[in-house]
């Protein structure tokens, strides 16, 4: 039974070359609600170029001016990848690309039944005919020429193979097969383009769509039955759900065929997300190679492997595409992972400071939190601080408050083992509970609250809030106090109390 390692060349038809030709600018800037500017278009086309790839659409300059602008300052720059215009199988097109300085063309026309009886309302003859005057124009004013039968995979084979039949005779150098609704399966896909080799010397293509989440898939089946040629967008973008994934075709050519394109993979995840922002479309966190997730771990098992062995729970290394791993605490976190998370930080904890810093992060994940690494340092950080014995602990809190009524907080402490419990009420529920503290603690100890700071570590409305304290007492002694919770009043009464505490161990000592 054949592994990931051990797929093997000589079990596939593989063509001598593979070519990967990039749409992202012209395919993929038609993703609904997409447009990108003459420099977004510049930044991405060099990125593409240092990336490796052989060709790149730089759009259709029949559709505008500003088309035509842009691919001519793309072309000025002199990028290494072979650039090209997309134009329908009329002169006019054609005139559109030679004027944006660009010495291949994509030629299209729909050749599926739907597509000439319903768009193009021609016959098959007059699909031919234009299809073979396009190209011969194309050719006559010596342009590399890529003819797309437009629907091909839904159009009749022996129709199909007359069209190609007459493109290839009339000068066509590539030859397209667009899964234009995504519609192939890797079955039919195999069949078809094993027929198609079969059939034609001249050089293959494939464009497939995602309308199934199969584009990928399609295209790698593709190769291996000898196509040259695949079509890509990065992140898969493109009209409705898009074509298939520049970073997942050439990864996945790279660690599971062992077919290596010869492209720096390790510029993929910032050309990712270069387009992204260009774009606005946000990619998935569990999107695959690029995604946020992609080489991230919570589940202790998970991460003890990776610790050990990250290729117990990775295809690759991140760094083969310029990701990095991530170890995400939360509610299936392990000791293990916390440990690591803590000596990357360089915090140092004792075995009881540890317990306490490792509840309090299961207890998070439980609540539904994501626990960031700021969560994580706010976390160990304030308990390095606390005091180490807490003569006065919180035992339980009630609130409430509203319009027209005064914010009122009922306190209960234990103080030297003895439970104490009074309302106060202030300007708001902190002041409130910080009022009902003070009056609790009197008999104890007299304390000023000097400074006062809250902040939320992180974005969201699960931030933990952050509260910093410092307090002194009647003999000039002052001490800090921090804590964190997702509750402000409680984070507030925890740093109080942290403070009041240090007092007292003061004071006693």
């Amino acid at each position: 039974m054949k592994n990931i390692d051990a797929l093997k060349k000589e079990d596939m038809n593989l063509a001598d070359k593979i070519y990967i030709f990039d749409t992202t600018l012209r395919d993929g800037e038609q993703t609904p609600g997409v447009a990108l500017t003459v420099d977004e278009k510049i930044q991405i086309a060099q990125k593409l170029n240092n990336l490796g790839v052989d060709k790149i659409e730089v759009g259709f300059p029949a559709s505008s001016n500003g088309e035509i602008e842009s691919a001519k300052k793309i072309n000025s720059l002199n990028l290494d990848s072979t650039l090209v215009g997309l134009a329908r199988s009329l002169e006019r097109d054609i005139d559109a690309v030679i004027d944006s300085d660009l010495s291949y063309v994509h030629t299209f026309i729909g050749t599926s039944p739907l597509h000439r009886d319903y768009k193009l309302k021609m016959s098959r003859q007059t699909v031919i005919e234009t299809a073979v005057n396009a190209v011969e124009y194309a050719k006559d004013h010596g342009l590399t020429v890529e003819f797309s039968a437009e629907d091909a995979t839904r159009t009749e084979r022996d129709f199909l193979f007359d069209v190609f039949t007459s493109v290839v005779d009339a000068g066509a150098d590539f030859l397209d097969v667009p899964d234009t609704v995504g519609v192939l399966t890797p079955v039919f896909t195999r069949e078809l383009i094993t027929d198609i080799r079969n059939n034609f010397s001249t050089p293959i293509s494939v464009h497939f769509h995602n309308d199934f989440g199969l584009a990928t898939a399609n295209s790698l089946t593709a190769i291996e039955c000898g196509a040259n040629q695949a079509h890509v967008t990065v992140n898969g973008l493109g009209e409705r759900t898009g074509n298939c994934s520049l970073e997942e075709l050439v990864i996945t050519l790279k660690v599971a065929y062992g077919i290596d394109l010869g492209l720096d993979t390790t510029r993929l995840y910032s050309l990712s997300h270069l387009v992204g922002r260009f774009t606005g479309v946000k990619m998935p966190v569990n999107k695959p190679i690029v995604g946020d997730n992609a080489f991230a771990h919570e589940s202790g098992i998970h991460v003890h492997g990776i610790l050990n062995n990250a290729n117990t729970y990775e295809p690759m290394s991140p760094e083969l595409v310029g990701h990095s791993r991530r170890i995400v605490l939360g509610k299936h976190t392990g000791a293990n992972a916390l440990r690591s998370k803590l000596k990357q930080y360089h915090i140092d904890l004792n075995e009881d400071q540890f317990c306490k810093v490792f509840d309090e992060i299961k207890s998070l994940g439980d609540s539904g939190k994501c626990v960031t690494d700021d969560d994580l340092i706010a976390i160990a950080t304030i308990e390095l601080g606390s005091a180490r014995e807490t003569p006065i602990i919180i035992k339980g809190l009630s609130l409430s408050s509203g319009a027209n009524v005064s914010p009122t907080a009922t306190v209960k402490l234990e103080i030297d083992g003895v439970e104490k419990e009074t309302a106060s009420t202030g300007v708001g529920p902190v002041d409130a509970a910080l009022n009902a503290i003070r009056n609790l603690i009197q008999d104890s100890i007299d304390v000023e609250l000097e400074e006062y700071n809250l902040e939320a570590i992180t974005g969201g409305t699960d931030a933990l809030a952050e509260v910093f304290v410092i307090s002194s007492d009647s003999h000039g002694n002052k001490s800090t106090g921090r804590s964190t919770n997702q509750d402000i009043v409680m984070a507030s009464i925890l740093a109080v109390l942290d403070s009041i505490n240090k007092l007292l161990l003061i004071q006693r000592s």
